[in-house]
């Protein structure tokens, strides 16, 4: 695993600290890689709904959708 050194003024040590006692943490590190993941997710997340937002329209999810999904789902129980 590398390692990557951050400076942090006092107040935000201290914050790191607080949040490694109160929520469980092993340690500072642990805390941050915990945040980093958060962030990855959420970007990969993001960038996901983005492109499902440009991407072509696909089939009309309506009531008669689900029937025939139903429909689908209760021919292949009877099999």
């Amino acid at each position: 695993m590398n390692t990557i050194n951050i400076a942090l003024p006092e107040a935000l040590e201290c914050f790191v600290n607080d949040q490694v006692t109160t929520r469980g943490y092993s340690s500072s590190s642990e805390y941050v890689r915990e945040l980093i993941r958060r962030d990855y997710d959420r970007q990969c997340l993001r960038a996901r709904l983005l492109a499902g937002a440009t991407s072509p329209k696909g089939a009309v999810v309506d009531t008669d959708y689900f029937d025939l999904l139903r429909d689908g789902v209760s021919e292949v129980g009877q099999r």
